[in-house]
């Protein structure tokens, strides 16, 4: 035979592999594909190289102990690092904080918190992931007060909300809120036409949430509010002025629709006019 032409038989060549002839392959499952290569004169310098391709049955068998592996792995690592990148009074990051109680946590993933030593958290209290919490504008500011965050006791702080406090913002006991709620105590100043808004000034007024105090999903509470005891403020609202205690306000801008009186109970704020 011609020294490039390899006779169409199995020859076996242990610790090399082996070549198939056409004639053999073609009865293969075309799932095998075997390539020979010839180099030099001789047969004991034959080098053989074997390429599998598996049959589609046999790749989804493998593929799906693999990807449910690699599923449970991911799981099992995210659940790795809610737990050891969550905040506590005795982390490392919790203790830069002006108070942390104790059984307080902030859930991991966060997303932006600085000057922490302005910001005093009460016990027991849970502040969901993705919260912004910040005092100040940039990282290393000298604030004018301290606190100027306070986060009571027995608090939760819904997902994705975000706590940004300049001067002064105190939530009281047992408050809780629904997802991306955003409370500020800063605004910005408009008035001038001559300059950007975002190069006026900034006014800044306390915001207070009294105790036991529900504020509902996609809420904004801005400068100046002032929301009383046990008040239920609704999903996507907007508060900006004084909602007495025991009340229910809703809208853009919050108005208040019902009143409590030991009298008469919950009632429809037109009653109190």
């Amino acid at each position: 035979a011609h020294k490039n032409h390899v006779d169409p038989r199995f020859i076996d060549n242990p610790g090399k592999g082996c070549v198939i002839g056409s004639d053999h392959a073609q009865r293969l499952s075309r799932a095998f594909v075997c390539h020979h290569h010839w180099h030099g004169d001789s047969w004991s310098r034959l080098r053989f190289s074997h390429k599998i391709r598996l049959p589609i049955r046999l790749q989804i068998m493998i593929s799906g102990p693999i990807h449910r592996f690699k599923e449970r792995l991911a799981h099992a690592s995210w659940r790795w690092l809610e737990l050891h990148g969550s905040i506590g009074p005795d982390t490392g990051k919790g203790r830069r904080f002006g108070a942390f109680g104790q059984n307080s946590i902030i859930c991991f993933p966060q997303t932006t918190i600085f000057n922490e030593q302005y910001i005093h958290i009460g016990s027991n209290t849970m502040i969901g992931s993705h919260v912004a919490l910040s005092a100040g504008m940039i990282p290393g500011q000298q604030c004018l007060t301290n606190p100027v965050v306070r986060i009571g006791d027995r608090c939760l702080i819904g997902r994705g909300s975000g706590i940004v406090g300049h001067l002064a913002i105190d939530i009281g006991h047992d408050v809780w809120t629904g997802h991306h709620v955003y409370i500020t105590d800063q605004n910005h100043g408009y008035e001038r036409v001559d300059l950007p808004i975002s190069m006026q000034t900034q006014p800044e007024k306390p915001v207070v949430v009294g105790d036991g105090s529900w504020i509902g999903a996609g809420s904004v509470i801005l400068p100046g509010a002032h929301i009383g005891k046990h008040v239920a403020i609704g999903a996507n609202s907007v508060v900006n002025g004084i909602i007495p205690d025991f009340s229910v306000a809703v809208g853009s801008p919050a108005k208040v629709i019902k009143r409590y009186s030991e009298q008469s109970g919950w009632m429809p704020a037109d009653e109190f006019k």
